[in-house]
């Protein structure tokens, strides 16, 4: 792939974690590996993919996307202990990050656990997390972008008696679909240019020509006029998309990033930034035969590059760039069914609400010597500042403050080893507010997309693991460029 980052160093001597005193009820073997695919008209395309095994456990654990390098799927259950067995065979050393799941400091994939190519590491975890939709990529600092671009990415489908008892669609009526933009050359190779492309194209991101689900220019389901679960992951390294459906009716979402709403709710359109999960409920029960229904992806843009000052930036709002509006999912609907109702209450959420004698944190979101960073700093593999050590057991509040002046573009924000509830967002400039109606604020989240201008508090427990995690901006190549730093609770 042109425009790979330069790599990072890695520790020596890297191993796998223990097998000692745990007894799987489900064992993965994960391999990340060189590809070649048709994914164009013409010559294959070169990835890089996992594919997945069931060692032990059920069958269906891992299911594969035909004919797409974007997956596998894993399929987990709350409560249960899952072995994988991660094989690095990509010429570049690599580690996995379970992506919005509860696990221990040494399963979490932190950059400093990489393994070389040939290399392996054992993980070893319970499921935490409540059901919903998570993901898994990888994670050295410095080329995640890299990996991630070149296809390691797959979906983790966790379930629990909740979610059942909710009775959503399932079996072909459960769907999921990864989003991610790319750009090829005239071989049908995938370009990145995150690095090349010169230092202003590497301050905002990278930008593909063409907008891929699972992989593909565009997938095609024949629809029964019932309902469906469409689960949606905004795999992209850097774009940021508005959703909507091609008949101009309303979105019914049903989840965001950390599981099921408290109760369905209706938008217009919804936006993921990079890493941002929610989950719909497409009903076509009342579409004659034959209708066409298409979820409409159009990618937005903060500013033509991102660059200038505030005052000249903000007033541009958002806009499209490069690509055009992707049709990326189309409903045929050609035959009846009966409707199915849907839920008036889906879970048990706590109401969001921070008492005033919480601790709180404020991180800004900085620009220096043309780097980015977080309170002024970027990563470095073991450090850890005197105001990112957590008291295990504490609720905390964090600020996320964007107000720098000089580079004025969104964040997506993720938090290792948590999840969080989104409190509230605070300074928004008036052109970017109409946006507010489309996030999943309401949900559980580990990702939030902090808009230019705006400063977002969300609140979060440090009750489930001790250990040195990470917090950072899932823009990748914002990452890659040091927008990533330690936290370590104890």
């Amino acid at each position: 792939m042109a425009g790979a980052l330069p790599l990072a160093p890695w520790p020596n001597g890297a191993r796998a974690a223990t097998a000692d005193r745990f007894t799987p009820d489900l064992e993965i073997e994960l391999v990340a590996r060189p590809d070649e695919l048709q994914l164009l008209p013409g010559p294959s395309t070169d990835v890089w993919r996992y594919a997945g095994r069931v060692l032990k456990g059920p069958s269906d654990a891992v299911q594969s996307v035909p004919g797409s390098y974007a997956g596998p799927i894993f399929r987990f259950s709350t409560g249960q202990k899952v072995r994988i067995r991660f094989k690095n065979q990509i010429p570049q050393p690599s580690i996995v990050h379970w992506h919005g799941l509860i696990v221990p400091e040494q399963m979490d994939g932190h950059p400093r656990h990489v393994v070389p190519e040939g290399g392996e590491y054992l993980y070893e975890f319970t499921v935490r997390n409540r059901a919903g939709t998570y993901w898994f990529h990888p994670h050295p600092h410095g080329y995640t972008g890299t990996q991630v671009y070149g296809g390691l990415a797959g979906l983790i489908l966790v379930s629990d008696d909740e979610e059942r008892a909710a009775r959503l669609p399932e079996g072909e009526r459960d769907i999921s679909i990864v989003l991610a933009d790319r750009t090829f050359d005239r071989a049908n190779q995938l370009v990145y240019e995150a690095a090349m492309g010169g230092m202003m194209g590497g301050m905002s991101g990278f930008f593909g020509e063409r907008i891929l689900a699972n992989g593909r220019p565009a997938l095609s389901f024949p629809a029964a006029s019932g309902a469906y679960r469409v689960r949606l992951l905004n795999g992209s390294n850097s774009r940021i998309y508005r959703i909507a459906r091609s008949d101009r009716k309303p979105l019914v979402a049903i989840a965001s990033d950390g599981g099921l709403l408290a109760a369905p709710e209706t938008r217009s359109f919804l936006v993921l930034g990079p890493a941002e999960r929610a989950e719909l409920w497409l009903d076509f029960h009342d579409a004659s035969s034959g209708s066409k229904i298409a979820l409409v992806a159009e990618p937005l843009d903060f500013g033509g590059g991102g660059m200038g000052m505030m005052g000249g930036m903000m007033g541009r709002g958002a806009r499209t760039r490069t690509a055009a509006p992707s049709s990326f999912a189309l409903f045929t609907v050609d035959r009846g069914a009966s409707r199915q109702a849907l839920p008036a209450r889906l879970a048990e959420l706590a109401p969001a609400a921070a008492p005033r004698d919480l601790l709180r944190r404020e991180f800004a979101l900085t620009m220096g010597h043309m780097r980015w960073g977080i309170n002024g700093r970027v990563f470095e593999m073991d450090e850890v500042a005197p105001h990112e050590r957590i008291r295990y057991g504490d609720t905390e509040v964090w600020e996320f403050s964007n107000r720098n002046a000089m580079m004025v573009m969104p964040h997506p924000m993720h938090i290792h080893g948590v999840q969080f509830r989104v409190l509230e967002r605070i300074g928004t400039p008036p052109d970017l507010q109409g946006l507010h109606a489309g996030f999943l604020d309401g949900g559980v989240k580990d990702t939030v997309l902090v808009l230019p201008g705006e400063r977002v508090r969300v609140l979060l427990s440090f009750k489930d693991y001790r250990g040195l995690f990470l917090y950072h901006c899932h823009n990748l190549v914002h990452e890659d460029m040091g927008m990533m730093r330690n936290f370590r609770v104890a």
